[in-house]
């Protein structure tokens, strides 16, 4: 499969300065479209890091062909800042959306992977625009484990100077705002927008930021609210290192999936009729 790496940038009054980003893409048009969000402090030079494990994943069938694109948004969360400054989130579903899907011919169906920072993002966007994405791959969400700010303990926020808190939320920092902006609280209190939304969400239990703490309390939110996900805490993994390859792996064949969904087990049938017939015995409701 012959492929393009292009880099640009975009204009737009919803930043102080012009976003710049990178773009993958096979040859052919009306394809999908998948944001690749890079981690915190990163850039659009992430995509080209990527570049093997995306191609590799189309050559083996397990991502169909994408058009891939990776704005670059050094520590913004990819959120909207409080003070108005920098408003990511609503250039990303709004005009930088638009921009990259006439200018590469691609469908409405959007997607997102996303790792750290881009991870958090992606969940945020995802679950704030049902609508707009289809799946969302989170690897190790920059994410902590509450559902309102002064609940995070220091450990799960001790590599957060608190000026960047303040950068994004407010001086002082708005509570209630982080809380609209929290993915674990999103969920919380609408799961019912996020039924139709495909969820893949992982760690490894070695991470060094402690961001599996995070990862396994929105999995908690997620489960107890009875909305569909995927979840994998990797064992001996780290933040970084040799495993982030086949994670990145699997997080693409989920997003494959997504994408073109696989037919119906049709050899369940006899299994779901007995368990069907001992419910009814049982009197347990389906």
């Amino acid at each position: 499969m012959e492929t393009t790496l292009e880099l640009g940038s975009f204009g737009t009054e919803l930043l102080d300065h012009e976003l710049e980003y990178a773009v993958l893409r096979p040859d052919g048009t009306g394809l999908p479209l998948i944001y690749l969000l890079h981690g915190g402090g990163g850039n659009r030079a992430h995509l080209e890091q990527m570049r093997p494990l995306i191609e590799r994943a189309w050559e083996r069938g397990d991502l169909p062909p994408a058009v891939v694109v990776t704005p670059s948004a050094g520590r913004s969360f990819y959120m909207n800042y409080r003070d108005g400054s920098r408003r990511y989130e609503d250039v990303l579903v709004g005009p930088f959306l638009d921009h990259v899907r006439t200018g590469y011919a691609t469908t409405s169906t959007t997607v997102i992977v996303g790792i750290s920072m881009g991870g958090m993002g992606g969940l945020r966007l995802a679950f704030k625009h049902p609508d707009v994405f289809t799946a969302i791959a989170a690897l190790e969400p920059g994410i902590e484990p509450a559902l309102a700010f002064d609940d995070i303990e220091l450990r799960d926020r001790f590599w957060r100077a608190d000026d960047l808190f303040e950068q994004i939320y407010g001086t002082p920092i708005d509570r209630d705002y982080w809380a609209e902006n929290n993915p674990a609280t999103i969920a919380q209190r609408d799961p019912e927008r996020l039924k139709d939304l495909g969820i893949f969400v992982e760690c490894g239990d070695q991470d060094s930021f402690g961001l599996h703490r995070g990862t396994e309390f929105l999995h908690r939110v997620l489960w107890d609210n009875g909305v569909k996900h995927e979840y994998r805490l990797y064992r001996g993994a780290d933040h970084l290192g040799r495993t982030i390859g086949p994670r990145y792996e699997a997080a693409l064949a989920f997003i494959g999936k997504a994408l073109d969904p696989p037919p119906p087990d049709d050899t369940l049938g006899q299994l779901h009729a007995m368990i069907a017939r001992l419910k009814q015995r049982a009197g347990v409701e389906s």
